[in-house]
């Protein structure tokens, strides 16, 4: 089963009758930014690969707070600046590099600044790494702001 298949807290369903989805989690940059590199996660916890997204922004830009939550990390991860946020039910998101003046505790709604992107991370200048866990299991963060679900080919209407 793929995550596209699974309704995961913090994400309405798609209603019956209309089969429309309206994301509530926000982009975590306005405007919503332009994806660099998409989401591939590796085959086994240990291995290579991108446990997040990668969106197009500025050095300096507002990072803002997808959903309502929680800090739980602020601080320096290697050689970069993360912001990580828990939303509750074991959804948590990070954000690197950015640059905050909050503290572990604070509260935030969605739609506040969490800080800047400040500096460099895997990803060029301008770049902001985005990424969710579900407990302890990286998630697509792309499927709480946009509809994910596979297209399916509809017969044609009768005449």
């Amino acid at each position: 089963m793929t995550a596209a298949n699974v309704q995961l807290p913090g994400t309405p369903p798609a209603t019956a009758m209309t089969g429309s989805y309206a994301p509530i989690w926000g982009w975590p940059t306005d405007p919503k930014p332009a994806v660099l590199a998409e989401f591939d996660p590796p085959p086994e916890p240990w291995s290579r690969g991108h446990r997040g997204v990668d969106l197009k922004t500025n050095d300096g830009a507002s990072v803002l707070a997808p959903q309502d939550g929680t800090v739980s990390f602020v601080g320096w991860v290697v050689d970069r600046p993360v912001i990580t946020i828990d939303h509750g039910n074991g959804l948590r998101s990070s954000f690197e590099p950015v640059s905050s003046e909050l503290e572990k505790g604070d509260p935030v709604d969605k739609g506040a600044e969490l800080g800047t992107v400040e500096g460099t991370s895997h990803c060029p200048p301008g770049c902001l790494h985005w990424g969710v866990r579900q407990g302890e299991e990286y998630i697509n963060p792309l499927q709480f702001v946009m509809d994910m679900r596979p297209s399916v080919l509809l017969p044609r209407p009768m005449e």
